[in-house]
């Protein structure tokens, strides 16, 4: 079963709007560029024994489809993201029955109690408004002891490839929205010690959080479609007028020659990779 019945929200207006089309729209690009974060969740599965996988912010469906490849024929994985349009193209994408995909916000999506043994995420547990109560819902739709894995950002400061664009454009694009560190969005897991907080507030146990420091790449050739249609800067671009947006692209361009090595552009991406354990019941606080 497919569920698309959007969530509404300040989240799911960002990912139902223009950054969700373009995640669609490029989605070849971006699924082989953080291809090496995907492969530290695939073997997952079957090193936990799970059966019932649930992708947290699944997004157009990449790492949900190769996990149920590690599922044996009784097991299932299930999607969940609140973009619209990426549910969908999940869901074009998709063949395999053991495999269901669901337009919902997880922070309030009311999962069957005990549900899951294994719940992972790609970078998609860093924009819930209330992570507390997100973490603490998921924890009441996974059984005692299921395996939390989760791969999310660490801080901006650093991350400069995912920051050098609206570096180098705020001089021409003065409305672009200065980032905040506490609020929902790429760079909301940084601090270790919050992360570890919400948590253990919401029943998880075990919680740890390893470094893990990967090389990215791109093609050259893909250099300007990145920054010129998604992140912060491709969102203002598309109101911007052609001379604009020639110039900042010109200028955003040339801010990324230090990653560009011949064909290639490469960029060391700096990540937490986030275990736990889910408590028993009774350890989920009123959050």
């Amino acid at each position: 079963m497919n569920d698309t019945a959007a969530p509404v929200n300040d989240t799911a207006a960002l990912w139902n709007g223009p950054a969700g089309q373009a995640w669609v729209d490029h989605q070849e690009l971006l699924d082989a560029m953080l291809q090496p974060f995907e492969d530290l969740l695939v073997d997952t599965p079957a090193a936990a024994g799970a059966a019932q996988v649930l992708d947290i912010g699944c997004g157009t469906g990449k790492v949900a489809r190769t996990i149920v490849q590690c599922l044996g024929p009784d097991g299932r994985c299930v999607g969940v993201d609140v973009s619209t349009p990426m549910i969908a193209a999940a869901v074009a994408a998709t063949t395999d029955a053991r495999l269901s995909f669901v337009c919902a916000d997880a922070q309030t999506r009311a999962f069957a109690p005990a549900s899951f043994d294994l719940l992972v995420s790609r970078f998609g547990v860093m924009f819930f408004d209330e992570p507390e109560t997100a973490f603490a819902n998921l924890r009441r739709a996974a059984r005692e002891g299921a395996l939390l894995r989760c791969v999310a950002w660490r801080g901006a400061e650093e991350n400069p490839f995912m920051t050098t664009a609206e570096r180098a454009a705020a001089p021409l694009l003065p409305a672009l929205p200065p980032r905040r560190a506490d609020a929902p969005g790429q760079f909301a897991f940084g601090a270790a010690a919050r992360v570890r907080g919400i948590l253990e507030s919401a029943g998880w146990r075990e919680v740890e959080l390893r470094p893990v420091d990967l090389v990215c790449r791109l093609p050259e050739s893909s250099l300007i479609t990145y920054l010129s249609h998604l992140g912060p800067v491709g969102l203002a671009l598309r109101g911007a007028d052609d001379a604009t947006r020639a110039r900042v692209v010109a200028t955003v361009r040339a801010a990324f020659d230090r990653f560009v090595d011949g064909d290639d552009v490469r960029f060391t991406a700096a990540c937490w990779l986030i275990e736990a354990r889910a408590g028993a019941p009774t350890d989920v606080r009123h959050v």
